[in-house]
């Protein structure tokens, strides 16, 4: 019974900040190719300028405390790069400034998603970053154009969302299908009426450009960048857009910008099959896994759950019920981040030996962002729906979709039949895509460094390997390990290589497996 499933709008960050990153040693040289770092008051010439957007790239940051010693502002940039003159959104930035007499200059971040919060990582950047970055950068953290502080995408009140979010579909019924469709063509409806003209222009090639405005009113002539997972889209976007000005770019968890949406979903549910085997065969060699058997047997007793869950409903402590995409939310939560195996463990004896989904949908609850009294702290889910749906245009028809879905079950049993048919929400979007999805070269850019893990079930290893061979100057630092991502959460060397070329501007040796 296909039960579509968007993956949770999940910053690398996350799950990342739950566990301490590694610190290491530093090099007090300048940013590659940019000589001086830029002092604030730095400007580019006017011929340097995208025409019309002279007011933008030269206008004052007001910046506030606010608390932890952090500082926030808001940058103005156009609602429409194509019409500058025209309406204008304001974009959140925080920041966590250095006053270290050897400043590199500005490390903007990029939590993910899309539809992660920038702001929210910076107040918790020193559990992901070593302290040598923190002490020589001023750390920026930024909203895009659509997320949380930043001119946010708005669809359906929070119960409503808690109603998205639990639902479920027989899709191969005729009912199912009309439902689902139903469903998609009320939601897209809702977020053209809340969000308005915004939605139209939440893309990633025009927060790319907005990613421009920030460097240069930071005072950086050139961008220095950690991006993790769609992340590192943007910063691949934004590095084939001003290749000139591209400083040290570290791309954590690549996308390949050149795949289908079929063809995420499709890596993805692989990714997620590979990582609950993964994350099953460290549960049966422990104490008190409630999964027996051999690793087949014990995946086929996660998909029974998920199966039950979908029928019948299990309980919680709270009045809501944990459905089957909620269940699947609670268990691809965990699989993010090997260090919360012991989490999803305990959730699931629960939810098998006790029939009480509690923990799970604790876990589902925490990716999406839901707070105990029911309000979500950020509008990540609705985000990544806008987001996705205008960078990746819709191909085929139904008869398309549903073979397609058929390829995702066969290929990845336990999560693919919840990936299938995403398609119908982005046809009957407010606003079709005008993205094209190609290979993005950078030509004339300076080195970026792509970090890949073997075992990342949202970001396969592959896509790495594809995004820095499609990087004219692009370089890949392999993480040998499971979970997202890798900075921050792995080991000394990925800290050291990754360190080392954001303050030394020195690449680790090529092909480095840590």
């Amino acid at each position: 019974m296909p039960r579509p499933l968007r993956l949770p709008a999940l910053s690398a960050g996350l799950v990342a900040v739950l566990v301490l990153g590694a610190c290491t040693a530093s090099d007090d040289s300048p940013p590659s190719g940019s000589g001086t770092p830029a002092s604030p008051t730095d400007q580019l010439s006017v011929e340097d300028v995208p025409q019309g957007m002279a007011d933008y790239y030269g206008q004052e940051v007001a910046w506030e405390e606010c608390g932890d010693g952090l500082q926030c502002a808001d940058v103005t940039v156009p609602l429409d790069h194509d019409e500058p003159g025209g309406a204008t959104i304001d974009l959140a930035v925080t920041r966590q400034p250095t006053d270290d007499d050897a400043r590199l200059g500005s490390l903007l971040l990029n939590p993910g998603g899309p539809g992660g919060s920038g702001t929210q990582m910076v107040s918790s950047a020193e559990m992901l970053l070593s302290e040598d970055l923190m002490s020589r950068y001023d750390v920026v953290g930024f909203d895009p154009r659509g997320v949380h502080r930043s001119a946010a995408v708005d669809c359906v009140t929070d119960a409503e969302l808690d109603e998205q979010r639990s639902a479920g579909y027989d899709l191969e019924s005729e009912a199912g299908l009309e439902a689902y469709t139903e469903s998609a063509e009320e939601l897209a409806a809702s977020c053209a009426e809340n969000t308005g003209e915004l939605l139209a222009h939440v893309d990633t090639e025009s927060a790319a450009r907005d990613l421009d405005v920030l460097r240069h009113v930071l005072g950086d002539e050139r961008l220095s960048y950690l991006g993790y997972s769609y992340g590192t889209m943007l910063g691949a976007v934004y590095a084939d857009l001003f290749p000139e000005r591209v400083g040290r770019l570290v791309l954590d968890g690549g996308l390949d910008p050149s795949l289908s949406s079929h063809e995420v979903a499709l890596g993805q549910a692989q990714g997620f099959e590979e990582a609950v085997r993964a994350y099953a065969e460290d549960c049966l060699s422990g104490s008190g896994c409630p999964l027996s058997g051999d690793v087949d047997s014990a995946v086929d007793q996660v998909r029974r759950l998920l199966e039950v869950a979908d029928a019948t409903p299990l309980p919680t402590s709270s009045d809501r019920r944990l459905t089957g995409p909620l269940a699947a939310s609670g268990i691809l939560l965990p699989l993010y981040e090997d260090a919360l195996w012991p989490v999803l463990t305990e959730a699931l004896r629960q939810a098998i030996t006790e029939n009480d989904g509690s923990q799970l949908l604790y876990l589902a609850d925490l990716s999406a962002d839901r707070q105990p009294d029911g309000s979500y702290a950020t509008n990540s889910q609705e985000a990544f729906l806008a987001i996705n749906c205008l960078d990746y245009p819709v191909d085929g028809d139904l008869a398309q979709w549903q073979e397609q879905a058929t390829e995702l079950e066969e290929a990845a049993p336990t999560f693919g039949p919840m990936l299938g048919m995403g398609e119908v929400l982005c046809d009957v979007w407010p606003h079709e895509s005008e993205a094209e999805r190609t290979e993005v070269t950078a030509a004339g850019s300076a080195p970026v460094l792509v970090v890949g893990t073997t075992g990342d079930p949202a970001t396969p290893y592959v896509w790495s390997e594809a995004l820095a061979d499609q990087l004219d100057a692009g370089q890949l630092l392999t993480y040998d390990g499971e979970g997202h991502t890798a900075y921050g959460r792995s080991n000394a060397c990925v800290t050291e290589a990754v360190d080392g070329y954001l303050l030394a501007g020195t690449l680790p040796e090529e092909d480095l497996v840590c």
